[in-house]
């Protein structure tokens, strides 16, 4: 075949192929034209059915009206959802659109509506209703609980909370923070057991007294009710189950002689553990201070892990081995082990069972049952039994000793550390954190929102104006070298305290020496919450430092 045909059959292949490919290209730009045009018009109506929607979802959603229903969000916000000021912001500024807000509040709006509801909660005089306790007539029905804390600086907090005496006859389960409030919240520089006296005089004096005071094995606070009881207030103590139980364990344990080597085995554990893959098995932490309360926890622990290392050789390079390896002197403290959590075991359940349903004649037979666990002649045990024989004596003179008689002071203890946590910032400054006391206590209403809006500026300022601030110091001492002494100009102003007070009647403590309460009457009576129920109106005042 000659150079020319062979150059035209060339060609005409070309041709060919060119022809199909180019009707093959043809179709697909036409179909994925197709195709575009059909998802963009998807696309569209995809869009046009979600912003109808929106809009159906918004005409059908209920709007907020009035400034009432603002303030009552944010508050729960911050109180229920615990989620902290510049949260509460954002999460206002994202639903503003479907709840109608036009101008969701800002940071320090919040801020403020806080610390309003915590003044409007102190200046209510109306406290929950308490149940009258027979046997206490001329008291309010309720247990005070008192604690103190302490923040960064040198202000101390002193609390006292109201808890209904006969709670759990009218609730199931442990006394939570909606089940109290806040009677009165002071800090000064120190607090000893005269002051304390001096204090809850005052509050007596306005709120009548409680039937009895529930609080820790603090020196200071027993010596305080002491005092009461001396200048004629005839209130009832009460001592918190799980302060008891720590000191019993303490007395008993502490001069051990394997509990510092425990201690310190458990502390080179926890080194060689870490940042290995044995992470997951390091000991839990425990506190220093206070280390008995928390101290079955690691006990628990150590017993745990020494289940994992059954009798016989481990073979070398085994897992079982490292983790032999890191158990330093854990293993010759398997006797003091087992002791303790013989003896912290049953005591730990009795404390469940106190707390859940109070100290009543039932609930100490099932403690007394879980307690022949512990030998009879033990420390421990007799100690338990003293305790509990003392608190029933206390609920027999209430009249509760069938009800059950609130015997925890879990309340306050998370009350402290709820306000240390939440709204404080990273500077915990012990004026601040007892601004927020109040109005962490108590179940939220609308109503509360409304006494926020009542409160003006200039009333917020007149009280909380001149308190000494921590995080105002920093801000101007710390980049200014030279003014050191701003601060102790700061430090002469007034710490916080809240106590409610009558503006309308004398301001004279008035008399507390009631030894004697009547008979019932067979007659009819008048409610006591009436006759010792205070004005409505009070006041919130400040003392001077220490």
């Amino acid at each position: 075949m000659s150079t020319k045909s062979k150059l035209k059959q060339s060609r005409g292949k070309w041709k060919h192929k060119a022809l199909d490919r180019g009707s093959t290209a043809r179709y697909l730009r036409k179909e994925n034209f197709r195709i575009k045009k059909e998802r963009d018009k998807y696309k569209q109506e995809a869009k046009e059915a979600k912003i109808r929607l929106e809009k159906e979802l918004r005409k059908n959603s209920q709007h907020v009206s009035n400034k009432v229903d603002v303030v009552y969000i944010a508050l729960q916000l911050f109180l229920v959802a615990r989620i902290g000021f510049r949260a509460v912001s954002r999460v206002l500024k994202v639903l503003g659109s479907y709840l109608g807000i036009a101008k969701p509040p800002c940071t320090q709006t919040i801020i403020n509506w806080v610390s309003r509801l915590s003044i409007a909660r102190i200046q209510n005089a109306d406290q929950p209703g308490s149940s009258q306790i027979d046997s206490n007539r001329f008291s309010n029905g309720f247990i005070w609980l008192i604690d103190i804390s302490i923040g960064l600086g040198s202000g101390k907090i002193l609390a006292v909370l109201a808890l209904d005496a006969k709670h759990h006859v009218l609730n199931e389960g442990a006394p939570n923070l909606q089940n109290v409030s806040c009677v009165a919240v002071s800090v000064a520089a120190s607090w000893d057991g005269v002051s304390i006296a001096e204090f809850l005089q005052k509050v007596i004096a306005i709120s009548a007294r409680p039937v009895a005071f529930l609080k820790d094995g603090g020196k200071d606070l027993a010596k305080a009710v002491r005092i009461l009881r001396e200048q004629g207030c005839p209130c009832l103590s009460i001592d918190d189950i799980s302060h008891t139980i720590a000191n019993l364990l303490k007395h008993e344990y502490q001069d051990h002689p394997m509990f510092k080597t425990f201690i310190s085995a458990c502390g080179k554990t926890s080194k060689k553990l870490k940042q290995t893959v044995l992470a997951c098995l390091a000991p839990p932490k425990v506190s220093t201070k206070a280390r008995f309360m928390n101290l079955h926890r690691l006990v628990r622990w150590a017993d745990q892990l020494l289940k994992h290392s059954p009798k016989g050789r481990a073979p070398e390079g085994s897992i079982l081995s490292k983790l032999r390896a890191s158990l330093d002197q854990i293993p010759e403290c398997k006797a003091f082990i087992s002791r303790f959590l013989r003896d912290a075991n049953p005591l730990l359940e009795c404390q469940k069972i106190l707390k859940n349903k109070g100290l009543s004649q039932s609930t100490y037979r099932q403690c007394q049952q879980l307690l022949e666990n512990i030998p009879s002649r033990s420390p421990v045990r007799r100690g338990f039994t003293t305790w509990a024989e003392k608190q029933l004596m206390v609920a027999k003179n209430l009249g509760i000793e069938k009800e059950g008689l609130p015997i925890s002071s879990d309340n306050i203890e998370s009350l402290f550390g709820v306000s240390k946590q939440h709204g404080t910032g990273e500077i915990k400054d012990a004026n601040r954190i007892a601004l927020r006391i109040p109005a962490m206590c108590g179940e939220l209403t609308r109503e509360d929102a409304q006494r926020v809006l009542s409160i003006s500026v200039k009333e917020q300022q007149r009280i909380l104006g001149s308190l000494p601030s921590l995080t105002k110091q920093r801000r101007q001492v710390l980049p200014n070298p030279g003014c050191l002494n701003e601060i102790l100009a700061d430090e002469e102003n007034q710490n916080l305290e809240f106590v409610p007070g009558s503006k309308k009647r004398s301001k004279n403590l008035i008399n507390l020496n009631i030894t004697e309460d009547y008979q019932k009457p067979t007659g009819p009576t008048i409610g006591l919450e009436k006759q010792t129920k205070p004005p409505p109106e009070v006041e919130v005042s400040k003392a001077l430092v220490g």
